[in-house]
């Protein structure tokens, strides 16, 4: 592709993005499912298209994709759940990985071991992308976002290490066991020594450049940096590490130490351009995969029907039952063997003689975290790493793909009516009630502190500022505590709606609305310059900003 193909492409992938979002805000289709199939349709479209390059998807696209999820997930929820995260990352990508190779080599003419199980390890990791979005939407309860969370972020390197272990085997044509666990193990520790090195290089490069912009760009070249330590090829000459990993572990410490360690100009400016790298990133992605399909589909004129379809049915049987069986069958185990899915510590008066009792996921937690296993991007980037000559190339290209269709489409556009149909709803009371307690803390401790700056000084405009401070921080607990009392008063789960609480929140904005548009006025009037106007405005957006959006956002 030319220069001006390139650019009348991108440009029409951005439209296509934006387009998409405004569709699935009117009717709630996810969007990963209506981007790859208008990639599907305009790959059978006359015109360029674009063949996914796994190496740029590697390197480029999936470590900010990754270090993103991690920045906005909880790394003292995936402590809690470490057991589940593992069970799920580890283990199942691992059994899903060895049931698919032993499947080939059993029943597919003239497959390997070797084949099967860098097909299994391609397809095992589900991507949490549309899972979580949809999950979101339909009021999924935290402790499944938190254990969809955790497997999405971890799988990915197990897959990775699996794959390459694989690829070895063929190309040594001996597949030592001992060797390939041994260098499962020194790839995991070695990205997590990384990531672990990589966040606390960011920490200190943040103590010195604190500004926005600078804090903006360490954020960006952070994952690109700890996946490039890993993955260049003077390290991969002495020893394999996982970048993958790196990239997740920094994201979550730097993620968790964040609001302690950053300004609140660099946190919303940082917040804001992830969002928008995110969203361009994924879209294109999902755009990407439906591209494939044409190329992929044109490779299987040399098979026979009958080989692919049992190679098919291996590995979508593989992917589709194995996960539900698994989960149920962890639920079953004894309880000193238990992984925790999902489990929660009971009150100390709950607890027996052997310590806490955990509460396991009940059968329709399971239902939905097994639904939530769809396939996207690492499986499709994983499996076109394969080099030139590996056996059955096109064969497993096409099984992956339609595993990632499959699993993106059907359990994708089922998946919130399900979590609706099974009644699976946070707990958005408790939610609220607990986010106005914080907020009730956090003003009780500036009310102390008030305190101790006035046993210090006695200078009368500042005892003046102190007052009014004080006023306004008074009246902010009076609103929160107003705001649980009225909590408390209903039983249901869902927020109660408080009438003098929206006209409030009406009020508030409709004068942030007044002051913006005498600001303009000003401003055309020829009475205030355009940089007053934008630090003016700037003021007041951080204003608005704190206003929710709905009511279910407090």
């Amino acid at each position: 592709m030319n220069p001006e193909e390139i650019l009348f492409f991108v440009l029409g992938a951005v439209a296509v993005i934006v387009a998409v979002r405004w569709v699935t805000e009117k009717t709630g289709l996810p969007a990963a499912v209506l981007l790859t199939l208008i990639g599907i349709i305009y790959a059978y479209l006359p015109g360029p298209n674009v063949e996914l390059e796994p190496e740029w998807i590697l390197t480029f696209v999936l470590p900010p994709l990754l270090y993103n999820a991690a920045l906005d997930s909880s790394l003292l929820d995936i402590r809690r759940n470490m057991r589940t995260v593992i069970s799920l990352s580890v283990a199942l990508v691992l059994v899903t990985a060895l049931l698919i190779g032993v499947g080939f080599s059993l029943w597919v003419a003239g497959a390997t071991l070797a084949a099967g199980v860098a097909l299994g390890a391609a397809v095992a990791p589900p991507d949490p992308v549309a899972a979580l979005a949809v999950g979101r939407k339909a009021g999924l309860p935290g402790k499944l976002i938190t254990l969809i969370q955790g497997e999405g972020l971890l799988n990915d390197a197990t897959a990775l290490t699996i794959l390459t272990v694989a690829v070895t085997a063929w190309r040594t044509d001996n597949f030592n066991f001992d060797n390939a666990v041994g260098k499962f193990v020194i790839a995991a520790a070695g990205g997590v020594l990384v990531g672990v090195a990589v966040a606390y290089t960011v920490r200190f490069l943040k103590a010195l450049r604190s500004d926005p912009l600078s804090s903006n760009a360490l954020s960006l070249i952070t994952p690109l940096a700890a996946y490039l330590i890993c993955e260049n090829s003077f390290v991969h000459h002495y020893v394999f590490i996982s970048g993958v990993l790196a990239v997740v572990v920094a994201g979550l410490i730097i993620g968790h130490d964040t609001p302690r360690y950053a300004t609140g100009a660099s946190r919303l400016q940082t917040t804001a351009v992830w969002r928008l790298i995110d969203f361009l990133l994924e879209g294109a992605v999902f755009l990407l995969i439906g591209m494939q399909v044409p190329t992929v589909v044109n490779g299987l004129a040399k098979y026979e029907t009958s080989t692919i379809i049992i190679a098919l049915a291996i590995t979508l049987g593989v992917v589709l039952l194995l996960r539900p069986l698994w989960l149920v069958a962890t639920q079953l185990l004894p309880r000193q063997l238990h992984t925790r899915l999902g489990g929660q510590q009971l009150s100390e008066a709950e607890d027996d003689e052997n310590g806490p009792r955990e509460v396991p996921l009940n059968g329709k937690e399971v239902t939905a975290l097994s639904w939530a296993g769809t396939r996207g991007v690492i499986t499709l980037a994983a499996i076109f790493t394969l080099p030139m000559g590996f056996p059955d190339r096109e064969l497993l290209f096409f099984c992956a793909i339609s595993v990632v269709l499959v699993t993106l489409v059907g359990q994708g556009l089922t998946f919130a009516p399900l979590v609706r149909w099974l009644g699976l709803r946070a707990n958005k009371k408790d939610q609220a009630r607990l986010r106005n307690e914080a907020r009730s803390a956090a003003v009780r401790a500036a009310l102390d502190r008030l305190d101790d700056i006035q046993e210090q000084h006695h200078d009368h405009i500042e005892d003046e500022a102190m007052v009014t401070m004080r006023q306004q921080l008074e009246v902010r607990l009076d609103r929160y505590r107003r705001r649980l009392d009225l909590l408390e008063q209903v039983e249901s789960h869902e927020l109660p709606k408080s009438p003098q609480y929206e006209a409030a929140l009406m009020v508030r904005q409709a004068v942030i609305d007044a002051e913006r548009e005498e600001l303009l006025r000003w401003r055309d009037a020829g009475r205030l310059e355009d940089d007053s106007l934008r630090v003016l405005n700037r003021e007041l957006d951080h204003e608005e900003l704190v206003l929710p959006k709905r009511p279910k956002d407090h």
